[in-house]
C-alpha cells in the first residue's frame, strides 16, 4: 500500500509568516517531484514551493490567502510506488542533481542548468508587471524573460497546467524574430531602479501594506500605461439640458429607489457613440496586427471601493434606457464596494469611463483598460459663460478627457469621436433617437 505522507513549507528566509497568492495543484492531481505546489509572496518576493516527492495529491491543507510559516502544513501526498521503492532502498539517496564526487571529476565542468533551479526556493525580487496571476512562471523563468527584455506575461506555457518555461521563452523569441518582432515586449527600460530609501531618518513613519485589489490593478496600470502609447483628446459638453431633465426626473428615480445620476446619461450617449466610430469598439488581437471589431456595447465604470478601485461592466447598454443603466449601475456599485463583485461582473468591456465629478478637477489623463482601446474620463462640470451668436450665456459645461490607443486611433478620429459624444450629451433629442 502507498505510503501517505504530510508535505510541509520548507525555509522560506527571513519571513516569520507569507501570504499564499496562488495554490497550484487540486486534491487528485498526480504531481512529480520538483513540481511547484503553491506561490508565496511576501512584502518584496514571490516565491514557488516545489514538491519534495511524487506522488497524487491526497488533501489539501492551504488556500489562497491563507498566511503561512515555515513548517505549516501544505498538503497530505500519496507516494508513487516508485518513490516507495525508492525510500525503502535508498532513504538517504541525495538528489541526481547533487554535485558528482571526485571519482568522476570530468563530468564537474558539465553540469545541467535545470537541476540547480530545483534547489529549496529562495526569495525572489519580481518586478511589479510580471507578479500576480496574469502569467504563471516561476521566479528562476521570470528572472530569465527578464534578462532576454521579455515580458512573460505574453508568453504561451507549455508546463503543467499552463506554467511557463525557458524553453517557453526561447520559443517566444525565437517565433517573434520569425514574425519580424512583432510579438516580443521588452520589460526592461534600461532604467535605473528605484533607491531603497530608510524613511525613519527623517522622522516618523507608518506603513500599511497595499491591498489585494491596489496590488493587482497597479500591476496591470503599469503595464498599459508603458505598453500602450497614449494620447488625450479634451472637449467640454454643454450638458444644461441634460441635467435640467435630470433634476425633472430624479424624483421618479428616487422613489424607485435608486439615484438618476449624469453617469447614467453619459453611458447611454457612450453607446451610440461607439456605434457611429466602431473602431473605439474593437480591439487588438494578441499579434497587434488585427483589429477585433465588436458588435456587442458593454461599458466599464470605475468604482472607488475602500480597498481600492474597480471596473465592473454594465452589459448591452444600447438595449437599455437610462433609468434601467442608473438602476444597474446602484446595483453594481453596491457589490463592488461590499467586495461581492464576481469576475465575469468585470470582463468583456468595450471601452470604459471613470467620473471624477463628485470630487472636482477639470481634467485628468486616464489610463486605458487593456484590451479596451480607449477611455473617457469625466471631471467636475461648471458654469461658463458661452456665445450663443448675439450673447454670453451661462451653460453647465462637463469636461471631457478621451485617452485613445494611437496604435489603433489617430487623432482626427478621436477629435470627431469627442466632438459627436458631446453632441449627444449636449442635445437630449440625440440620446433618445
Amino acid at each position: 500500500m502507498s505510503e501517505v505522507i504530510q508535505i510541509n513549507v520548507p525555509d522560506i528566509g527571513d519571513f516569520d509568516a507569507v501570504e499564499v497568492i496562488e495554490v497550484l495543484v487540486a486534491e487528485g492531481d498526480e504531481i512529480n517531484a520538483e513540481d511547484p505546489i503553491m506561490s508565496l509572496e511576501s512584502e518584496k518576493a514571490t516565491i514557488e514551493v516545489p514538491c519534495p516527492q511524487s506522488g497524487v495529491i491526497e488533501k489539501l491543507m492551504v488556500k489562497e490567502g491563507d498566511q503561512v510559516s515555515e513548517g505549516s502544513p501544505m498538503i497530505m501526498l500519496k507516494l508513487s510506488a516508485s518513490d516507495d521503492k525508492k525510500a525503502e532502498a535508498k532513504p538517504v539517496e541525495p538528489k541526481k542533481e547533487a554535485a558528482p564526487t571526485s571519482e568522476k571529476p570530468a563530468k564537474a565542468e558539465k553540469p545541467k542548468p535545470a537541476p540547480a533551479a530545483k534547489a529549496p526556493p529562495v526569495p525572489t525580487e519580481v518586478p511589479t508587471q510580471a507578479k500576480g496571476k496574469l502569467a504563471h512562471a516561476s521566479p528562476a523563468v521570470r528572472k530569465f524573460a527578464r534578462e532576454l527584455g521579455v515580458d512573460v506575461s505574453v508568453v504561451t506555457g507549455t508546463g503543467r497546467k499552463g506554467r511557463i518555461t525557458k524553453e517557453d521563452v526561447k520559443q517566444h523569441i525565437k517565433t517573434a524574430m520569425q514574425s519580424g518582432g512583432q510579438t516580443v515586449v521588452t520589460s526592461n527600460f534600461d532604467v535605473p531602479p528605484f533607491p531603497a530609501v530608510d524613511f525613519t531618518e527623517f522622522g516618523e513613519v507608518e506603513s500599511k501594506a497595499l491591498s489585494r485589489i491596489q496590488k493587482i490593478s497597479g500591476k496591470y496600470l503599469h503595464r498599459n500605461w508603458v505598453r500602450i502609447p497614449h494620447v488625450t483628446q479634451y472637449d467640454e459638453a454643454d450638458i444644461t439640458e441634460l441635467e435640467a431633465f435630470r433634476n425633472e426626473n430624479k424624483a421618479e428615480a428616487k422613489e424607485q429607489g435608486f439615484n438618476l445620476t449624469p453617469l447614467a446619461f453619459m453611458v447611454k450617449a457612450m453607446a451610440k457613440a461607439l456605434k457611429k466610430f466602431p473602431k473605439f469598439n474593437s480591439s487588438l488581437d494578441v499579434d497587434g496586427e488585427n483589429l477585433i471589431y465588436k458588435k456587442y456595447f458593454h461599458i466599464g465604470i470605475a468604482v472607488d471601493t475602500p480597498n481600492g478601485l474597480v471596473v465592473p461592466v454594465i452589459k448591452d447598454c444600447d438595449k437599455k434606457e437610462v433609468f434601467e443603466i442608473a438602476k444597474e449601475m446602484r446595483d453594481i456599485s453596491i457589490k463592488a464596494r461590499e467586495g461581492k463583485l464576481a469576475p465575469s461582473d468585470m470582463q468583456g468591456g468595450c471601452i470604459s469611463i471613470s467620473s471624477l465629478g463628485g470630487i472636482g478637477g477639470t481634467a485628468f489623463t486616464p489610463i486605458i483598460n487593456a484590451p479596451e482601446v480607449a477611455i473617457l474620463g469625466v471631471s467636475r462640470s461648471s458654469i461658463k459663460p458661452q456665445w450663443n451668436g448675439k450673447e454670453f450665456k451661462p451653460r453647465l459645461m462637463l469636461p471631457l478627457s478621451l485617452s485613445y490607443d494611437h496604435r489603433v486611433i489617430d487623432g482626427a478620429d478621436a477629435a470627431r469621436f469627442i466632438v459627436y459624444l458631446s453632441s449627444i450629451l449636449s442635445d437630449m433629442k440625440k440620446m433618445i433617437l
